[in-house]
């Protein structure tokens, strides 16, 4: 008996606590199994899920934001190489066509100093030595054909192998220089091109393609009837209703929309259409200085053809340019050059004869 006496109590206090604890709330047995360090560590996790649910949707909106301003980077980008790689066409043509002149150049020079060694060789004979001259005069000339059609130079080298020729006062060489005078005139004939005018109007066009309105830039100007003066004696209702009227009309304004919509462009691509213009007036004049009269035209029209599309028509300069494009779009810059290598050729027939004849 006095064994079973002391755990009676721990018996009792165990059949009160769960006596306490409600048997149909599991959620309440276990708030009251945790103890306080477990239940500040359940909120903390709960309040770093929260935080990093809220970081993480954060982050994904800036990667949204993120890829959609590399999307317009990028379209600008692919915009700006179309441009550049035009800009690289126009520079390899342009450097083909340099190329191709400082060829010629190189055989003028070469050409020039092997006459002036041949000219050294015959200084001895007054006769072979007029010869080589005239023939270097011809040779200038027919090289100033060649290379850029320049008429007026030829002419001049042409016209002073005549007149060495003339005072050399020789009957041997009276059907040379018969032969000099007949290409002479026929140069002489020839229609005349305005080369200097014809570039000074290019360069006006290039010096003003920096200051041409474009077509986004112009603002559309709504026409607005003025209201005639009325006398002194109308009514002031009467003045009143009509300037409401005008109001009123002034809000309406019809517009073409099946037109082709302009072009929008950045300032970059501004720039390089500036610069593209400005290369194709360039070339323009490379092609007028040796009278290519296809290649001018057709750097013409593309010229015109931009200002058309980007430019504001409205605008006086713009519309004072399309006029000046025009005209030198009409302008006759091909010359059909004569041939004057049967002169040449007669001069260096001569030049071998007296070779011969003196050894």
């Amino acid at each position: 008996m006095s064994e079973q006496t002391p755990s009676t109590p721990a018996v009792q206090d165990n059949t009160t606590a769960q006596a306490a604890t409600p048997p149909g709330n599991p959620l309440g047995r276990l708030i009251s199994r945790l103890t306080l360090t477990q239940l500040t560590l359940a909120v903390l996790v709960v309040v770093f899920v929260w935080q990093w649910l809220g970081a993480h949707s954060e982050i994904n909106q800036l990667q949204q934001e993120v890829a959609r301003r590399m999307a317009e980077v990028e379209g600008g980008n692919k915009a700006n190489q179309t441009l550049v790689t035009q800009n690289q066409e126009l520079v390899r043509e342009l450097g083909g066509k340099l190329s191709l002149l400082e060829s010629k150049f190189g055989e003028t020079q070469a050409q020039r100093a092997a006459l002036e060694t041949l000219y050294q060789e015959m200084s001895s004979s007054r006769d072979q030595t007029a010869l080589a001259e005239v023939e270097q005069m011809l040779l200038i000339a027919g090289q100033q054909l060649q290379l850029s059609a320049n008429v007026k130079a030829a002419l001049i080298a042409m016209q002073h192998a005549q007149g060495r020729l003339q005072r050399m006062d020789r009957p041997a060489f009276n059907e040379l220089a018969q032969r000099i005078n007949r290409d002479i005139e026929r140069l002489r004939a020839l229609p005349g091109v305005d080369v200097p005018g014809i570039s000074l109007q290019l360069d006006k066009l290039i010096a003003a393609a920096d200051t041409l309105p474009l077509e986004q830039d112009a603002h559309p100007q709504i026409e607005t009837a003025v209201a005639a003066a009325e006398p002194e004696s109308s009514s002031t209702w009467k003045r009143f209703w009509q300037e409401v009227w005008q109001e009123i009309r002034s809000l309406v304004r019809i517009e073409n929309t099946q037109a082709e919509a302009v072009p929008l462009l950045s300032p970059t691509q501004t720039f390089f259409l500036r610069e593209n213009l400005k290369l194709r007036l360039l070339s323009a004049r490379l092609a007028l200085l040796s009278h290519d009269e296809a290649s001018f035209r057709r750097e013409l029209i593309t010229a015109q053809g931009w200002v058309k599309r980007y430019f504001d028509a409205r605008a006086n300069d713009t519309a004072q340019t399309q006029k000046a494009l025009q005209a030198l779009i009409s302008a006759n810059i091909a010359i059909e050059v004569p041939d004057i290598s049967g002169s040449l050729e007669a001069v260096k027939n001569y030049r071998l004869a007296r070779e011969r004849s003196a050894r």
